[in-house]
C-alpha cells in the first residue's frame, strides 16, 4: 500500500548507463584499497594468499550482483532492496533492513566519509585545520569540539544540499568524482611499475613472517602460535568485502535509472567487474615494490599507497617528484571520500523515502519536492549523520581508540551480509512465485551462481560468529532494537486508518 499523499510528484529517471555506473564505483572506491592490503597481510601472510582473497571476494560480489541484476531490473523501484525483502519475506523483514541503513549503516557510513575528508584536507594542508575550538573536562578526559568536525558537517550538508538539485546534477557529480577514484587508483598502480626503482616479483616469494601486526586478532595473525589459515582467510575475505562493499549501491536509486531493463544489469555487473581488476591490479603492484614484512609492518594510519609512493623515484630525483606524486594521491583521497559521501547520500534517502511511501515510517519522509527528490528524507539521514560526528567527542571518554560511527558501522557488518544472503535468495521465491513476470536479465548461471553466493556468506558468516561473537550479536541486537519502533508504527497507522474509517 503506498501514500496517496503528493503524488502529483514522482521520482524523475535522470540516471543514465555511465551515471548509474559511477553510483556503484564512486561509493565502492573509497580509501579500503589504499588500506586494507596491511591487515590482509597480517591475516594471510603471503602475497599470493592476498590477491587471491580480492580476487575471491570480487567474485563473491560479482556472483551477488549478478543476481541483483535480475532481481532489480525485474522491480526497478526506489530502495530496491526494501522491495524486494518486502515483497518476499514480509514487510517485518524489510523494515529491520530499513531500520539498520537509517539507523546506523548509511549514516554511520556518511559520518566516516565526512571525517575522513576532513582528515585527508587536513593532512594536504600539513596539518593546518586540526585544532579545538572548546573543551569541556570530564574526569581525566574532555568532550571536545574540533575543527575538524566542523570541517565534516560541513561536508554533509553541502553534499546534503547538491543531492536536493535533481538526481541528473547529482549524477553528474558522480560521475567526474568516480573518474577521480579510477585515475587514483591507476595512478598508483602504473607508477609502481613505471617509475619504482627496485621492485621485483620476487617478494611474491616470501612471507609476512616478523612482522607486528598491531591490533590483529591472534588466530588472524599469521605466524602466531594460535594462528588458523582458515580463520585468517576469512578475515582477510571480510576486509577484501568491506573494500567491494557498495557493489549494490544502484538498487536505492533504481527507480531513477533511465531505461532500466538495459541500464541496471550493465551497470551493476560492469562496475563490479571493473573494480574487481583495479583492486587485483593495484595490490598486484604493492607486492612488486614492497615485500609482505613491509607491507605488514605499515601503521594502521597510513596507507599503503602512500608508502608506495615514496618509492616511485630514484634517489637524485626524489624530493621535488615524489613530493609531488604524494601530494596528488593525497588530494585524490580528499576528492575520493567526497566522492564516496556523494553517492551515499544520494543513495541513502531513498530508504527512508521508500519505506514512507509504505506505510513503515512517517508519512512526511514519503514526500518529494517539485525535482522529483526527496528532500525530507535527505535531511533526516544528514541530520543523524551530523548527530554521530557531534556524539563521537562523548563516545571517546568511553573509547579512545575508535571513532562512534566506525564501532557502529563494524558492529552492523555482520547483519548487512545476513540481509545481503535473505535478498540475494529471493531470486528463487520470485522464479517460483512469478515464473512468467518479465525479467529483462536473467541471472547468469542460475541456479548454480547465487547458490555459491548463499553457501560462501554463509561461511564467512559462521565463521566470523565464531571468531567475534561479542561484535556479530552486538550487531544482531542493533537490528532487532528495530522490532518495537515497527510495532509502535505498525500500531499508529492501524489506529490512524481505524480513525479515519469511522470519520
Amino acid at each position: 500500500m503506498t501514500l496517496d499523499t503528493n503524488d502529483k510528484y514522482a521520482l524523475v529517471r535522470g540516471l543514465g548507463l555511465i551515471a548509474a555506473a559511477s553510483v556503484i564505483i564512486g561509493n565502492v572506491i573509497g580509501t579500503g584499497v589504499f588500506f586494507k592490503a596491511r591487515i590482509m597481510t597480517c591475516n594471510v601472510g603471503e602475497p599470493t594468499w592476498v590477491v587471491i582473497a580480492w580476487v575471491a571476494a570480487g567474485l563473491l560480489a560479482l556472483a551477488g550482483s549478478l543476481t541483483y541484476a535480475e532481481l532489480t531490473a525485474m522491480k526497478p523501484q526506489a530502495s530496491a532492496e526494501y522491495v524486494l525483502l518486502r515483497d518476499a519475506y514480509g514487510k517485518i523483514s524489510s523494515f529491520l533492513y530499513g531500520w539498520m541503513q537509517m539507523l546506523i549503516a548509511k549514516t554511520g557510513s556518511m559520518a566516516a566519509l565526512a571525517v575522513a575528508f576532513a582528515i585527508a584536507l587536513n593532512s594536504y594542508l600539513d596539518e593546518k585545520l586540526g585544532y579545538t575550538l572548546f573543551s569541556i573536562p570530564v574526569g581525566s578526559s574532555s568532550i571536545e569540539l574540533t575543527t575538524l568536525q566542523v570541517i565534516a558537517i560541513m561536508a554533509i550538508i553541502i553534499f546534503t544540499t547538491l543531492n536536493s538539485a535533481s538526481v541528473a546534477v547529482s549524477g553528474k557529480i558522480a560521475t567526474v568524482l568516480t573518474f577521480v577514484k579510477i585515475a587514483l587508483v591507476v595512478l598508483v598502480g602504473l607508477g609502481a611499475f613505471l617509475f619504482v626503482t627496485g621492485g621485483s616479483f620476487e617478494n611474491f616469494g616470501m612471507t609476512a613472517a616478523g612482522a607486528e601486526c598491531l591490533d590483529v586478532t591472534e588466530s588472524q595473525r599469521y605466524g602466531h602460535v594460535n594462528y588458523s589459515f582458515f580463520a585468517g582467510f576469512a578475515a582477510a575475505m571480510l576486509g577484501a568485502l568491506w573494500g567491494y562493499d557498495g557493489w549494490n549501491q544502484l538498487t536505492f536509486v533504481a527507480g531513477e535509472v533511465k531505461e532500466p531493463n538495459r541500464n541496471i544489469p550493465l551497470a551493476i555487473i560492469g562496475s563490479t567487474v571493473l573494480i574487481m581488476v583495479l583492486y587485483v591490479f593495484v595490490h598486484i603492484a604493492y607486492f612488486y615494490v614492497l615485500d609482505p614484512t613491509s607491507i605488514a609492518s605499515v601503521n594502521k594510519d597510513v596507507a599503503v599507497a602512500n608508502v608506495v609512493l615514496a618509492k616511485f623515484f630514484a634517489a637524485d630525483a626524489a624530493t621535488t617528484l615524489t613530493g609531488l606524486a604524494v601530494a596528488i594521491f593525497t588530494m585524490g583521497l580528499v576528492l575520493s571520500s567526497l566522492g564516496s559521501l556523494h553517492t551515499s547520500i544520494l543513495a541513502g534517502a531513498r530508504v527512508p523515502y521508500a519505506m514512507a511511501r509504505d506505510r513503515q515510517f512517517f508519512s512526511r519522509f514519503g514526500t518529494l519536492s517539485i525535482n522529483g527528490v526527496p528532500i525530507a528524507s535527505l535531511i533526516l539521514q544528514g541530520a543523524w549523520a551530523i548527530l554521530l560526528i557531534l556524539s563521537d567527542s562523548l563516545w571517546r571518554l568511553y573509547d579512545k581508540e575508535n571513532a562512534l560511527f566506525d564501532t557502529l558501522t563494524n558492529y552492523v557488518v555482520f547483519g548487512s551480509f545476513i540481509f545481503y544472503a535473505l535478498i540475494t535468495s529471493t531470486v528463487f521465491i520470485f522464479r517460483k512465485r512469478y515464473p512468467d513476470a518479465e525479467r529483462p536479465y536473467k541471472t547468469f548461471g542460475y541456479p548454480v551462481v547465487p547458490v555459491i553466493f548463499l553457501l560462501v556468506t554463509a561461511w564467512l558468516l559462521i565463521q566470523t560468529l565464531y571468531d567475534d561473537t561479542a561484535n556479530s550479536l552486538i550487531g544482531i541486537g542493533l537490528i532487532l532494537l528495530g522490532l518495537p519502533v515497527y510495532y509502535y508504527l505498525n500500531s499508529r497507522n492501524k489506529n490512524a486508518e481505524t480513525e479515519n474509517g469511522d470519520q
